[in-house]
């Protein structure tokens, strides 16, 4: 299992319940969340088959954007 973490423009409950079913839906994903209270607000993502740039497009179809950190 490999973490993937991006700084995300998801700011508040909002934000999250819009990038949920996009996330929850993609079956690759084995775990993941989104800190409201960091700064950066930061998503991480437990997975073994996507790639970052996986990630960053289905956060990009939910409307908003994720840049891969570490």
């Amino acid at each position: 299992m490999k973490t993937l973490t991006f700084k995300t423009n998801i700011k508040c409950g909002g934000c999250l319940a819009k990038v949920t079913p996009v996330l929850n839906e993609e079956k690759a994903i084995e775990n993941w969340k989104v800190d409201l209270e960091a700064a950066d607000r930061v998503l991480t993502v437990e997975t073994n088959k996507l790639s970052g740039n996986d990630v960053r497009r289905l956060v990009l179809k939910a409307g908003f954007e994720a840049h891969e950190v570490g």
